[in-house]
């Protein structure tokens, strides 16, 4: 079956979408992850999508650092946000090929290299992949972050900042939940942790980070995007529904 690659832009986005969520345009999620993009594209975010047909097999989304909303410290380099191919498009190549096209980009502007954030406990792009590509890890972050980078020249090593205990303290007591448009799963999750905390009667507030500046500034974690935060402790960097932050706290309660 024939592939290609589509870079979208913003004559294009409504008619390929942005891979995730696909099914449900008229969702909080898409809509959303519609606007963030569309503000996004103009900042430098890029997304390509591999397709089989007229179906959508995978993408990747990514940045240069100066637009990117992972938490990272990677002059002249772009950041991977998300790279993933799903069912039937496995075992194919398309990661590979969609990566190829990223490297292509990088090497074309005179970049330093690439960087990824991985993590073995979120959906985030999966280390073994980028290790079997040529990358190495540089850095770690808590609670189980790692930087995994390529590098083409001789620019600075890709770092992580070093403030997150600094971040949880500047944090008000409650629960805070720290959100962003980038990926169109998180609004129902925190719809979800409102409807518990207040059912549990925990004080509960949201703080969207409407650009990529405020996600490399206020986030507690290097996951950027979405964060779950409890009286100044990080509860969960990884998006989380109510039964799931029940759970936690009765089990931090005991």
């Amino acid at each position: 079956m024939e592939n290609v690659i589509h870079t979208i832009d913003a004559s294009n986005v409504d008619r390929y979408g942005f891979f995730c969520y696909k099914s449900k345009p008229k969702s909080t999620g898409y809509r959303q992850k519609r606007e963030w993009l569309e503000s996004c594209l103009a900042e430098g975010v890029r997304l390509k999508i591999i397709y089989e047909g007229t179906r959508s097999a995978g993408f990747t989304e990514y940045a240069p650092v100066e637009a990117t909303w992972r938490v990272v410290q990677a002059t002249g380099y772009l950041v991977i946000h998300c790279m993933w191919v799903v069912g039937s498009g496995r075992d194919k190549g398309y990661g590979t090929r969609l990566l190829e096209q990223v490297v292509s980009e990088a090497q074309n502007k005179g970049m330093y290299g690439l960087a990824v954030v991985t993590s073995a406990s979120t959906f985030l792009a999966k280390k073994g992949f980028f290790v079997h590509h040529g990358f190495e890890v540089v850095d770690q972050a808590p609670p189980s972050f790692e930087l995994l980078a390529m590098r083409f020249g001789q620019g600075s090593m890709p770092s992580f900042p070093q403030d997150w205990e600094s971040r949880l303290q500047r944090i008000p007591h409650g629960l805070v939940v720290y959100h962003s448009g980038q990926c169109p799963y998180h609004a129902m999750f925190v719809s979800s942790l409102g409807n518990a905390a207040s059912q549990m009667g925990i004080p509960f507030q949201t703080v969207e980070l409407k650009t990529s500046w405020e996600a490399r500034s206020l986030s507690p974690s290097a996951y950027g995007v979405f964060g779950v935060v409890y009286d100044g402790k990080l509860l969960s960097y990884r998006p989380i529904g109510g039964k799931t932050l029940r759970q936690m706290l009765e089990t931090t309660n005991g």
